[in-house]
């Protein structure tokens, strides 16, 4: 570990961009989140109509305040130097606070309510206060006082909202608390007389970030692939839940190519091409942010489908098998206009195709249902295949 030789902690011209060990370390922790997430709208989505809803928007919350705690560490080291010891410190104390919040999500709207927040809050506001000293309020000590002044906003909602008794109130606490944060961040943490600035304007790595966005959407898949594993293995391996499986399978590997077909592949390029790279690495956060989110409620409807491929369909389970996809499609769609200003007309196409499977399907088995929304993103990857032939590949051009 070391500190830049001219005292600051600012990216150098002979840093590396790829990510670190420590980081990478760090996306561990971030699977076992993401499966506890699953896991637990699984069961909410196998106890009844009544608390697929509910527990639909409690895990929508603890997902969010972890993604800002993901991307809020990534933007710092796409910004500062990784390999400094401040920063990798931060990065550890990041390991243990993400760590523990994942521990609590089970139960993160009971019991544990408390121990999620004001692990958020130690860890949020902990940091900044910790990277502040430790670095001596270098580079950029009016970037500290922004973040702090949002996170100030926030936290009171947070840690009231896991004090309470009254899951509802809790539930409309903690969801001022993820607007608040989110708010803050899209617009750069606009602060009274010193105004909004988002991390990077002094210059971002771009393939750095571009690698670390495409990770965790690798992460999101992988967990996909574990929720489905672990379905499989634990059922009577007939065949219908076989041909589930490999459905299943055969699904993750169409959203990895429609997710890197050009646009997904070409980050690093879009974010070096343009005139406002800190906008644009925000506003390619929310575009990750559905995609990622879509990822993991596709891998519950894919459970379930495994699980009782030939059942009743309930409604709801509508939201994961088509709804999964659909959000996913979304969130592709918006990373494909920052990319090259346009979206292509096979995602729109396929958004259209995945709202209409939704009457359609309402009769049908859930195995049904997941093959009908797999053959539309099989539909948007051939069609992605065909522009390929025909076309010279197409340079990154983002809007702004």
């Amino acid at each position: 570990m070391r500190e830049i030789p001219d005292g600051g902690l600012l990216r150098g011209a002979g840093t590396r961009e790829r990510a670190t060990f420590l980081e990478l370390f760090l996306d561990l922790v971030f699977v076992f989140a993401l499966t506890r997430i699953s896991l637990r709208l699984i069961d909410d989505f196998t106890d009844g109509e009544r608390y697929a809803f509910a527990g639909l928007g409690q895990a929508l919350v603890l997902f969010l305040a972890l993604w800002t705690v993901w991307t809020l560490t990534v933007w710092s080291t796409s910004w500062l130097d990784p390999e400094a010891m401040v920063v990798q410190t931060v990065i550890v104390i990041t390991m243990a606070g993400a760590m523990t919040m994942a521990v609590a999500v089970p139960d993160g709207f009971g019991a544990r309510a408390s121990l999620f927040a004001i692990t958020l809050v130690t860890l949020q506001v902990g940091r900044v206060v910790y990277f502040h000293i430790a670095g001596h309020g270098r580079p950029d000590p009016q970037q500290s006082i922004r973040i702090m002044f949002w996170f100030g906003l926030s936290a009171p909602f947070w840690i009231v909202g896991g004090l309470v008794n009254d899951g509802d109130v809790r539930g409309w606490l903690w969801a001022v608390a993820v607007l608040v944060d989110y708010t803050g961040s899209y617009l750069g943490w606009p602060t009274p007389r010193l105004g909004a600035q988002r991390l990077g304007v002094q210059g971002i790595a771009a393939e750095h970030l571009a690698e670390r966005y495409q990770q965790f959407l690798l992460i999101a898949l992988g967990e996909a692939i574990f929720v489905i594993g672990l379905a499989f293995s634990g059922s009577g391996f007939h065949a219908e839940q076989t041909a589930a499986f490999v459905l299943a399978l055969a699904t993750t590997v169409l959203l990895w190519r429609i997710y890197f077909h050009l646009a997904g592949g070409t980050l690093d390029a879009a974010v070096g091409n343009s005139g406002d790279p800190a906008q644009l690495a925000t506003d390619m956060a929310f575009a990750h942010l559905a995609m990622i989110a879509g990822i993991v409620l596709t891998g519950v409807g894919m459970e379930l489908y495994i699980t009782e491929p030939f059942g009743p369909l309930p409604a709801t389970w509508l939201i994961p098998i088509i709804g999964g996809p659909a959000l996913f499609l979304a969130g592709r769609s918006a990373l494909e206009y920052q990319v090259f200003a346009r979206i292509s007309r096979s995602r729109t196409a396929g958004l259209l195709a995945l709202a209409l499977l939704v009457p359609a399907t309402l009769p049908l088995r859930p195995l049904t249902a997941g093959t009908a929304a797999t053959l539309v993103l099989l539909g948007v990857a051939g069609a992605d295949s065909r522009h390929s032939r025909h076309r010279p590949r197409e340079m990154a051009r983002p809007p702004f």
